[in-house]
C-alpha cells in the first residue's frame, strides 16, 4: 500500500469522520479506569487529524505513521494550529525508541492494514513495551460482518466537485480480508483539470476472541470490548469493534 498523492486529499475525503467520538472514547475510558492520561501515542496517525484533536483536548501527543507523505501533512497541520506535536516515521510493528506513554491508541481501523498474524502480535508487543504499568491500549478494528458483508456489497462512489472516487472491494487472499481498489479524481485548481490517483489498500481482520488471545498472551488485561463508539457488547451486525486493554503491573 502506498499513499503518495492520496495523502493530500485524505482529509477532504474524511471530512465527515467522527474524530470527536474517538476523543470522547479516550476521555471516557481514561476516566473510567482511573488512568492519569497525560502522554498519548497516536499510532498510525495518518495526516494527524486525531492527534490534533487530542492535543486540543489537553494531552501531550506524539504521532507515529509509516507514510512520509501523511506525516508531512500532519506536521503542516499542527504547525498551522500552533500545536506542539512530535511526529515520527516508523512501522508500528517495529516501534522503538520512546519513553513510556500513559495511553496508546490505534484508531480508524489502522490495525487492519497489517496483513499477517505475526504483524499484529508484534505490534501488541511493541505497544506493551511503550506503555506505563497500568497504561491503556485503545484500538478499533473492522468486524467480520463489515469485512465480509458490507465491503463486498460495493462498489461505492462519491461525486463531489473537487474530489470524486470509484471504490471497488474484492475478497482478499486471506480469510476475512478485503482488497480495496480506489480511483480518485481530484480537481487541480490551477489547470481546472482532474488528476487521477489510483490506490490499492488491503485490510484483514480476525474474530474478537483471537484479538483477546493475542492481547492476553502479550501481557494485557482486556477490560472492555464495545462496538460502534459505544460500550455496548458487539452484536452480529456491529461494524467497528473497540478494545480497551490495560498493561498488567509486573
Amino acid at each position: 500500500m502506498t499513499y503518495n498523492g492520496f495523502a493530500y486529499v485524505y482529509d477532504e475525503l474524511m471530512r465527515d469522520t467522527p474524530y470527536d467520538q474517538w476523543v470522547d472514547f479516550v476521555l471516557r475510558q481514561a476516566k473510567k479506569y482511573q488512568v492519569e492520561a497525560d502522554r498519548i501515542l497516536d499510532l498510525a496517525c495518518g495526516t494527524g487529524e486525531l492527534s490534533v484533536w487530542l492535543a486540543e483536548a489537553g494531552y501531550k501527543v506524539t504521532g507515529v505513521d509509516l507514510s512520509e507523505d501523511m506525516l508531512s501533512v500532519a506536521n503542516a497541520k499542527a504547525s498551522e494550529k500552533g500545536l506542539s506535536i512530535e511526529f515520527f516515521q516508523q512501522d508500528m510493528t517495529e516501534l522503538e525508541g520512546f519513553d513510556a506513554f500513559d495511553v496508546i491508541t490505534i484508531f480508524c481501523d489502522s490495525l487492519n492494514y497489517l496483513q499477517t498474524e505475526e504483524a499484529v502480535i508484534s505490534t501488541f508487543q511493541r505497544v506493551y513495551e511503550h506503555l506505563q504499568p497500568n497504561g491503556l491500549f485503545l484500538f478499533d478494528v473492522h468486524s467480520l460482518y463489515k469485512m465480509n458483508d458490507i465491503f463486498l456489497n460495493g462498489p461505492f462512489v462519491l461525486n463531489d466537485d473537487d474530489v470524486s472516487y470509484i471504490w471497488h472491494c474484492f475478497a482478499g487472499e486471506f480469510p476475512n480480508s478485503v482488497e480495496h481498489e480506489l480511483s480518485f479524481f481530484v480537481l487541480d485548481d490551477k489547470s481546472g483539470l482532474y488528476k487521477r490517483i489510483d490506490e490499492l489498500h488491503m485490510q484483514r481482520t480476525y474474530p474478537i476472541d483471537q484479538y483477546v488471545t493475542w492481547l492476553e498472551g502479550n501481557g494485557f488485561e482486556v477490560l472492555e470490548i464495545g462496538a460502534d463508539f459505544t460500550n455496548k457488547t458487539p452484536q452480529p451486525e456491529s461494524e467497528r469493534i473497540f478494545f480497551t486493554a490495560r498493561k498488567k503491573s509486573q
